[in-house]
């Protein structure tokens, strides 16, 4: 009974993937065409185990040399809605296309005038009608004998994702080597693939002073750790603030520090900042599109856990912004 149980799941799902070839069709061409000449970024949204595909899609595109992230819709209606350029194309996965969390975080894109692609296997939903080019991921069925954990969907958006991002490798010519450029030895490719959790610096082991705290305090706390910053934090613990190495020049050459200067006047306020269980890769694209080494780490209520360094991310030595070696 389990081995027949255990074929007859890979049957629902070899079939369900087998299925999608008579869905591919006139709008999958666009949106290969689409990405393959967009200068901007492929972010890819969704919610739960969908959320979970579009992960692996953009792990597997970034891999093979597709600028692409990974972008939590409600996260993003809480302030990460600010990493998106009118350039970049968001490609929102839902089976039902009725998930509430996205079809409220659609009409916030369609502001910015960004296209907009729907993986979904409903191609009458709202969120379909949202968008600019639908992909049908539908499936006859789900492999879960009680239809209710995504089984055949989400192997049928992944598949699909799969798909698209082998058809940029062709249309890109991507080769060996230029894999090769984004796995060096395979040490980065790995470090990218993990969780910030993995490296960074618990807090036990992190700069931090608390918010009025003189700025003498602060710089003994960088010489200590040298990390070349020191988190700002409020009593309850939570993220106040980031004073760097590059703060304090500037400010002694403006002649903004003296022996009573306290770091809320030269701290920058509400920094850029990451989650334990953010992937690496996140935390490089924020640090390269803000020029930044250091990122705090926070929880969901912005209290510390943390300092994640650059690095750390990519190895000592030699490290790259934009192409350029700094």
């Amino acid at each position: 009974m389990i081995i027949e149980d255990a074929i007859n799941v890979l049957r629902i799902e070899a079939q369900s993937i087998l299925d999608l070839i008579e869905k591919i069709d006139s709008s999958f061409e666009k949106m290969v065409e689409l990405i393959y000449s967009s200068t901007g970024r492929v972010i890819i949204s969704g919610i739960g185990k969908s959320g979970l595909i579009g992960k692996k899609i953009v792990a597997t595109l970034t891999s093979t040399g597709t600028n692409s992230i990974f972008l939590h819709p409600v996260e993003a209606m809480h302030g990460d809605l600010g990493i998106v350029t009118k350039d970049d194309i968001i490609i929102v996965i839902s089976n039902s296309g009725e998930t509430e969390e996205l079809n409220r975080f659609i009409p916030s894109i369609k502001d910015l005038n960004c296209k907009l692609i729907a993986f979904t296997g409903n191609t009458n939903s709202t969120m379909a009608t949202l968008c600019d080019i639908v992909i049908d991921t539908g499936v006859a069925k789900e492999a879960c004998p009680l239809g209710l954990a995504p089984t055949s969907s989400t192997t049928a958006q992944l598949s699909m994702g799969d798909a698209l991002a082998v058809t940029l490798i062709n249309k890109k010519k991507f080769q060996e080597k230029d894999f090769e450029k984004s796995h060096p030895g395979g040490a980065l490719g790995q470090r990218l693939a993990s969780r910030v959790c993995e490296i960074m610096f618990p807090l036990s082991e992190s700069p931090v002073v608390s918010k009025g705290a003189s700025m003498n305090k602060a710089i003994l706390e960088i010489e200590k750790y040298k990390l070349g910053a020191v988190l700002i934090c409020n009593n309850d613990q939570t993220l106040a603030g980031i004073i760097t190495d590059g703060d304090i020049r500037h400010s002694i050459a403006t002649n903004a520090i003296d022996t009573d200067t306290r770091v809320d006047s030269i701290m920058t306020k509400s920094p850029q900042s990451v989650s334990a269980d953010s992937y690496l890769h996140e935390a490089l694209y924020i640090m390269e599109k803000f020029l930044i080494t250091v990122l705090p780490v926070v929880d969901s209520k912005n209290k510390l856990e943390g300092i994640l360094h650059l690095h750390d991310i990519l190895g000592k030595g030699a490290f790259k912004f934009n192409g350029g070696v700094r």
